[in-house]
């Protein structure tokens, strides 16, 4: 049976409704050797971020797939607390962040050693946690792939494949997605179960498409500025014109508790999407079938296995 893995246990399709792609509950984006990394009380986590997936919620969200891996403040027993709180399933990965938040263990292990951690907590559990890893988050520089990130992504590859998880990568450039692909390729992971987040980031559309037809899924997740929505609006239409519609992702990339900042900080809402930018997809022409494929079927195949 195919199922999204969630905070909340495993959830069909027909148990959900929209799920948003690239969110996210708490990230420190520090480095972790700096003070205070990570550090925060769950309590005030559910404090200040239940309130947003309750919002997210009352526009019809049903899932959230959180993205922040190790390296960004991955905090499973956060991400759990406010989830049970909320009653939001929410989807948490394994894998690492890009350089300069690679932590130093990983510097040090070898490519088995980190795929057997990552299969480790996509078969089993998050450590000290009954969290089970939904899939895999990564990054790459933005120019290039340091060998340190060539040996996670190898890593990844291997486990991921092992079980049908998804990896998904903040990846600047679409050159750079074109490295990424080349080496899951060639440790058995097919690009259809790769997603490059931030696609939008590049500013050659053609990029785009080709890695859509090599067969990854484009996640255009920046969301939420009314003066940016007309560039998503275009791209959307042009992969759909293209015939890659069943390739698309939409989400904010919003949040979060920032433990860095005094209180957590001031959290963006996860509602734009909702009230704001599918009516313009309406009022574009796309049909609503195409909609609710957009924000429920595409995330679901893109994450569940």
């Amino acid at each position: 049976m195919t199922q999204l893995i969630t905070t909340l246990g495993p959830k069909r399709a027909d148990e959900l409704a929209m799920i948003l792609p690239h969110e996210h509950i708490f990230v420190d984006l520090r480095t972790p050797d700096q003070p205070g990394y990570a550090e925060a009380e769950a309590a005030d986590v559910i404090r200040l971020m239940e309130p947003e997936l309750r919002r997210a919620q009352a526009v019809g969200v049903t899932a959230l797939v959180d993205c922040a891996p190790i390296g960004v403040g991955r905090r499973a027993d956060i991400l759990l607390a406010v989830s049970i709180a909320a009653g939001m399933p929410v989807v948490v990965p394994t894998g690492i962040y890009r350089e300069p938040w690679v932590p130093d263990w990983a510097y040090s292990a070898s490519e088995s050693d980190l795929s057997t951690w990552m299969l480790g907590e996509l078969q089993g559990t998050i450590s000290g946690t009954p969290v089970q890893a939904g899939f895999v988050k990564l990054s790459a520089g933005d120019d290039s792939l340091t060998m340190c990130e060539t040996k996670i992504l190898r890593a990844a590859g291997h486990a991921a494949a092992q079980v049908g998880a998804a990896i998904g990568s903040h990846t600047i450039r679409g050159r750079v997605v074109r490295d990424q692909l080349d080496i899951l390729e060639s440790v058995g992971f097919p690009s259809s179960r790769f997603i490059w987040i931030h696609a939008s980031a590049d500013p050659d559309f053609e990029l785009n498409l080709e890695m859509a037809r090599r067969g990854a899924w484009i996640e255009y997740d920046w969301i939420g500025d009314p003066s940016t929505d007309v560039l998503f609006l275009d791209r959307i239409q042009r992969m759909l014109d293209a015939g890659f519609g069943n390739q698309i992702l939409l989400s904010h990339d919003r949040g979060w508790f920032d433990p860095a900042k005094p209180g957590g900080g001031i959290p963006k809402p996860y509602t734009y999407i909702s009230e704001q930018f599918l009516p313009k997809l309406a009022a574009a022409g796309i049909h609503d079938a195409i909609i609710q494929s957009l924000i429920a079927d595409n995330p679901f195949r893109a994450f569940a296995r």
